[in-house]
């Protein structure tokens, strides 16, 4: 993932763009599905699923565990379709799996590694160490799993599957991510008893992600009760149904390419947005509005279209936090400043995201205060320089949308963006050149 050479950001200037985007699948629903459909009493199909590093880190170890993984291309209405055939099968033991930097693997695996008989080790990058993982790990040996992990509750560890798990009731913190209830649920249905989990602790993140697992768990047939007010989720045992499932595009990843039409003007269309959703990205429909963009929905999917002026925004991000780099990059060259808060859980997630936007933007002449939870950024005249992404292909996005109308930035390892997007260079480049 690490690529030394700096890539050029393409300048544009304030030439109005007139383009058509297809997104790749969702990072959030691709692994979601993949986990939901290795424990379902069936084959699935999903159409269309995002190829990147991390789902590639998911079905590797779901791999390793036991389950069947085919990948085949099928032309559909005369275009070609990635399909991947999942079959579950009985889970195994005594294998590594490799996590990478991936939130999703290294939260949601470890639960259904438990289910396997005998030993499963997790190691991952370097970063991955510093990631938090102690309220999965605290959750799954109050279930009742023997875990290694040397008293420090993160990767790397191992775990001791004996075949099943009891489940039961069980309090959690889920206040630094909303991975970590997400990781349960997606399993309960596998556990003796299933599940009653209460969430115990600060506000919690990204809310539309533990809808998005709660929506999903629904179509694989598990029975599913929210209590909203008691901040409680109660998942009933019992088999999942194989399904037939498109992944719908990524809409987190239309941030940057929306970002076109609101810093150069004109429209940019992504292909295939969903009317409804659960995904955090649906968000960006209002935020732009705000921030003075105007967004229609067609047959032809979601229409933005910019003037080139962007203005500030005072704005909580609490729920849709992965979409702050491209935000903060946009208020960086608005014409007001703007606040960016409820935003202290992104320090815990690739990199520290409120530092590293803050030492980037201010390094290429910017004006952003850091504050614990928050962004303060006032625009201000930026210059060339190298953005560097610290392993976070969230940033290197942001640092394109800038390069957009800042003449010399030079992305450090651009390449980190396959994380989630396949060839986020080619692509931005096949717009714009």
């Amino acid at each position: 993932m690490t690529n030394n050479a700096h890539w050029p950001a393409i300048y544009r200037g304030t030439t109005p763009v007139d383009i058509s985007v297809v997104i790749p699948g969702s990072k959030s629903v691709t692994n979601r599905a993949l986990i939901l459909a290795a424990q379902a009493q069936s084959s699935s199909v999903l159409r269309r699923p995002l190829v990147s590093r991390d789902s590639e880190l998911m079905m590797a170890g779901l791999k390793a565990l036991g389950a069947g993984i085919e990948e085949k291309t099928v032309t559909v209405n005369a275009l070609e379709e990635l399909q991947w055939i999942v079959t579950p099968a009985a889970l195994r033991g005594g294998v590594k799996i490799d996590v990478g930097n991936a939130g999703t693997v290294m939260r949601f695996l470890p639960p259904l590694a438990a289910l396997a008989t005998g030993e499963v080790a997790f190691d991952g990058d370097p970063r991955s160490y510093e990631r938090p993982l102690g309220p999965v790990i605290k959750a799954l040996e109050e279930l009742g799993v023997a875990v290694d992990h040397d008293n420090r509750y993160s990767l790397p560890l191992k775990l001791h599957g004996t075949g099943s798990i009891p489940g039961g009731n069980l309090t959690i913190d889920a206040s630094a991510s909303s991975q970590f209830l997400s990781a349960l649920l997606l399993v309960a249905p596998s556990f003796e008893k299933g599940i009653i989990a209460k969430h115990q602790g600060g506000s919690l993140p990204s809310m539309p992600h533990i809808e998005m697992t709660v929506e999903m768990l629904r179509d694989f047939g598990a029975t599913v009760e929210v209590d909203s007010a008691n901040q409680s989720w109660s998942v009933k045992p019992g088999a999942l149904h194989g399904k037939d499932l498109v992944i719908e595009p990524d809409l987190s990843n239309a941030a940057p390419f929306l970002s076109l039409a609101m810093v150069c003007g004109g429209s940019v269309t992504i292909a295939d947005w969903p009317k409804v959703t659960t995904q955090p990205g649906d968000q960006l429909r209002s935020i732009l509005t705000a921030m003075g963009a105007t967004v229609s929905m067609s047959d032809a999917g979601l229409t933005l279209t910019g003037s080139g002026t962007i203005h500030g925004i005072d704005i909580d991000l609490h729920d849709v936090g992965e979409l702050t780099p491209s935000i903060a990059a946009l208020a960086a060259l608005a014409d007001s400043p703007s606040h960016l808060r409820g935003i202290g859980h992104l320090r815990l997630h690739e990199t520290d995201r409120l530092a590293a936007l803050t030492r980037e933007i201010n390094a290429l002449g910017g004006n952003v205060v850091e504050e614990e939870t928050a962004l303060h950024i006032t625009p201000a005249p930026l210059h060339a320089g190298v953005f560097h992404t610290y392993e976070d292909h969230r940033l290197a996005t942001a640092g394109a949308v800038l390069g957009l109308v800042v003449k010399g930035i030079e992305v450090e390892n651009i390449a980190t963006t396959r994380k989630t997007l396949p060839d986020f260079p080619g692509l931005w480049s096949s717009l714009l050149v």
